[in-house]
C-alpha cells in the first residue's frame, strides 16, 4: 500500500479561506441584528428609511426566535431578547461549523501525538 502525504499549504490554504468566509458573513449578521436590537431599545421610528431597511433586511434572521421570551416594552423602547438569542445561536452554529472543518483536515503523526497530549492534561 503506498503512503499517501498531504502538504499542509494545499489542506490549509482552502479551510483558511473557508474559515474566512463564514466569520465574515457571521459578522455581517452580528452587525445587522446588533443595530436592530440597538434601534428598538431606542425606539427608533419605524417609518425611517435606515430604520425600515435594517428591520426588513434582519426580520428573516430574527424570525425563527420570535415569541422565543417575552420582548420588555417601556414607553416606545423595547429590550429585544429574541434578537440577542438569534445571535448567540447564529455565533455558535458558526463555531460549530468551523469546529467540522477541521475535524476533517489531515494532520502530521506527531501533531496528533501532540494534540491527544493536550487534552489528556485538560
Amino acid at each position: 500500500m503506498a503512503n499517501v502525504y498531504y502538504h499542509a499549504e494545499d489542506s490549509t490554504r482552502p479551510l483558511y479561506r473557508a474559515t474566512q468566509v463564514i466569520w465574515y458573513v457571521l459578522g455581517i449578521i452580528e452587525a445587522l441584528l446588533a443595530i436592530r436590537f440597538i434601534l428598538r431599545l431606542v425606539g427608533a421610528n419605524a417609518g425611517a428609511g435606515f430604520t425600515d431597511f435594517i428591520y426588513t433586511a434582519s426580520h428573516p434572521l430574527v424570525a425563527p426566535f420570535e415569541n422565543v421570551v417575552r420582548n420588555i416594552r417601556v414607553s416606545g423602547s423595547v429590550f429585544d431578547w429574541n434578537t440577542l438569542i438569534a445571535m448567540a445561536v447564529y455565533w455558535l452554529l458558526a463555531w460549530a461549523v468551523v469546529r467540522l472543518f477541521f475535524i476533517n483536515r489531515p494532520i502530521s503523526e506527531g501533531e496528533a501525538r501532540h494534540e491527544i497530549r493536550k487534552e489528556n492534561n485538560r
